[in-house]
């Protein structure tokens, strides 16, 4: 396994990051089981969650699961897991009915750290990621919060998913002038070939902060997973799923065409072109099997020749750089 450090601090966290969204939904527990320990096996460190996880996800869920968190806790509890693991989760939306329960109050940060501890039964979450940006509420009162908690020992390290490059620089230079330690030190990013808009601001804003990139969804939610393929097979594709297909056909053939020339899984070429990427940290992999874990180890090994990614560039073109030039030079 390799290993990088986590933006600018002192933690390494494997190449590639353990997604658990599936547990307690598409995964059964002695599968997560499973996943969770050979990943560990083959040196994956950074075990990622979220309060929420357990269930069907929506950007306007009435309420969250726990599932997810409560099967880590039950393989954690077994021993000797805990100190092996990074183990980050995620605070933001609602886990109850109530209008405190959901986004980035002080009340519910705290109340769902607490319950997030309770759920994974450990007594400190190593990177605790706010899920989702909140405008409505102060930098000044989140950071406060978040001060806190790490304080009191329960978390170590803070992060952010889904913001935009003006969120990340807001952020950290609230938390600078309030003396705040570090910040943010990741950013868990949409991010794989077919999504690149987060070349634009937000990875400029994460370089010059020395904050690292996650990607999530590396393999654009299975359109890079040779897909085509698996469609000639039999293996129907979810309708969202074939509607991007059609949408996306000929590229996708180029794609899978230019890996087949590889010689390289399609899903694999996904993983490695994001490894590529020096802001890159780990992107976040979901395997429902302990199969599917095993074989995305391929991408580590797979090295991308200056030809290859000009090729991978035409086929699934970014937004042109980065801002302003992209739209502006």
């Amino acid at each position: 396994m390799q290993y990088k450090h986590l933006g600018r601090t002192g933690l390494q966290v494997s190449r590639l990051g353990l997604g658990t969204m599936n547990f307690g939904e598409l995964t059964d527990e002695t599968t997560s089981f499973k996943i969770l320990d050979e990943a560990l096996e083959v040196g994956i460190n950074y075990m990622d969650t979220a309060d929420v996880y357990g269930g069907p996800q929506s950007p306007n869920m009435e309420k969250g699961y726990g599932i997810s968190e409560e099967i880590i806790g039950r393989w954690l509890s077994q021993g000797g897991r805990r100190e092996r693991s990074v183990l980050a989760t995620k605070v933001y939306q609602p886990m109850g009915n109530g209008p405190n329960d959901r986004h980035l109050s002080a009340y519910h940060i705290r109340k769902a750290c607490e319950d997030s501890l309770r759920r994974l039964q450990t007594d400190h979450i190593d990177l605790y990621q706010m899920h989702h940006v909140d405008r409505l509420t102060p930098w000044e009162e989140i950071w406060q919060a978040m001060e806190l908690l790490v304080q009191q020992g329960k978390v170590i390290y803070i992060g952010s998913s889904n913001f935009a490059g003006w969120d990340i620089a807001t952020a950290q230079n609230i938390a600078a002038s309030r003396n705040f330690f570090l910040g943010l030190v990741s950013e868990q990013s949409l991010y794989n070939l077919t999504a690149r808009t987060v070349e634009l601001e937000v990875i400029p804003a994460l370089r010059y902060y020395g904050i690292g990139l996650v990607p999530w969804s590396p393999r654009g939610n299975g359109l890079l997973g040779g897909v085509l393929r698996k469609v000639s097979e039999g293996r129907r594709a979810e309708p969202k799923v074939q509607q991007q297909i059609e949408q996306h056909r000929s590229q996708i053939e180029d794609y899978e065409a230019l890996c087949e020339k590889l010689g390289e899984r399609p899903a694999d070429v996904a993983l490695a072109w994001l490894l590529h990427n020096p802001a890159v940290t780990a992107p976040i992999i979901g395997p429902r099997t302990v199969e599917q874990l095993t074989e995305s180890l391929r991408a580590l090994e797979i090295s991308l020749s200056d030809e290859t990614l000009r090729r991978l560039d035409e086929i699934w073109p970014g937004p042109g750089g980065e801002a302003p030039k992209a739209y502006a030079w």
